[in-house]
């Protein structure tokens, strides 16, 4: 089955009321393919494909001799000094003992200590009430508002004592702001999207571009596909409510495009330097500690088999897809670079979900 042929087949059965693939490698044109009612150009929410973009723009300040891996965040993010750490992930807030410092990598891998709580504590209790916890809605307050919520609690483990996903990548967004001494958006501007010809990505949409972002759904049991957010106004069209450092982009097929491009071709984008080759190795390299891949660590069961992690990046490390890395967003984004150097890209807007994983499954 062919490509759209395997989109019209999903448009069909309800998967998702519009689907975008973009395919291609360095050595080839990229193909678009549109099926439905999402245009090849739509400006669409990639939620967490954001944190592969952090990554790169961390990693250019590594390269650009402004940071380096294993810096104690606290230099930049002060409120993250002297951090308390709960003796076991499930204690009472008062039961805590001093935490070594956080470092960049930690941000990177996901094992900062902060993170989603993947079962009932007082910790998951603490955040769902200061509004910290993770879910598919926007952020509910500012950078600084989060930040400092995120701060009142303890870590759930020890700096790379542990894996857990999401909030890590939140502070990564003020850290980056703070070490250029502006805001994320114009630093990613400036450092990342113009250099890579990323016209339509940021944290928000432009309300000349408004047209262009879509709805947004969910799966609903009874009622079908439910609409959450509608298309054209919310949250992601201009302004943005509030600093959106700790926040996540929307993005099109050929602007993601072009970001896998330079990532398959080793750092490079269309034949000029960008990012150093060796700094792409590591960010598509396992670099999880085999001993912290808990079942526990994920909401996903069975996401470590044959998986790792490396900076901001899924990586598969074992059968016929070995070397493949890339990550998706729950709002049924996804993208992948194989080791061949090919990449594919998929866009939907429909919350991650039985449906949507069997679209990407079909696709991978």
């Amino acid at each position: 089955m062919s490509t759209l042929q395997t989109l019209d087949a999903h448009i069909a059965r309800g998967t998702a009321p519009g689907i975008v693939v973009a395919a291609g490698s360095v050595d080839g044109p990229v193909e678009t393919f549109a099926a439905g009612d999402l245009s090849a150009d739509a400006i669409v929410r990639i939620q967490s494909m954001t944190k592969p973009i952090l990554a790169v723009a961390t990693l250019q300040l590594v390269q650009a001799g402004r940071l380096t891996l294993d810096d104690p965040v606290e230099t930049w993010v002060p409120e993250l000094a002297d951090r308390r750490v709960l003796r076991t992930p499930e204690s009472p807030l008062s039961d805590t003992m001093a935490a070594t410092p956080i470092t960049v990598r930690h941000l990177l891998t996901n094992t900062s200590g902060y993170g989603a709580t993947t079962a009932p504590s007082p910790l998951q209790d603490a955040m769902r009430e200061n509004r910290t916890d993770a879910g598919a809605e926007p952020v509910a307050m500012g950078a600084q508002d989060w930040l400092d919520a995120m701060a009142s609690l303890p870590l759930m483990f020890q700096p790379g004592a542990g894996w857990r996903y999401h909030h890590s990548f939140g502070i990564l967004g003020i850290l980056l702001s703070r070490v250029v001494d502006a805001s994320l958006d114009d630093h990613l501007r400036q450092s990342l999207f113009d250099p890579l010809g990323m016209v339509d990505t940021g944290h928000v949409v432009p309300r000349e571009k408004a047209h262009r972002l879509p709805a947004a759904y969910r799966h609903d049991q009874e009622r079908g596909l439910v609409e959450v957010e509608p298309a054209g106004a919310g949250f992601y069209v201009e302004p943005a409510p509030f600093d959106l450092s700790h926040a996540e982009l929307v993005s099109t097929a050929a602007d993601y495009a072009e970001f896998a491009l330079m990532l398959a071709s080793g750092g490079r984008h269309r034949g000029r330097p960008f990012l150093d080759p060796e700094l792409v190795e590591q960010l598509r390299t396992d670099q999880v500690p085999a001993a912290i891949k808990t079942p526990d660590s994920f909401i996903f069961p069975g996401f470590w088999k044959g998986t790792g992690w490396g900076l901001g990046v899924a990586v598969v490390t074992e059968g016929e897809h070995a070397g493949r890395y890339g990550w998706s967003g729950g709002q049924g984004t996804d993208f992948f670079i194989n080791p061949d150097r090919s990449f594919r890209i998929l866009l939907t807007q429909v919350e991650m979900g039985p449906q949507i994983m069997e679209l990407f499954g079909d696709l991978q």
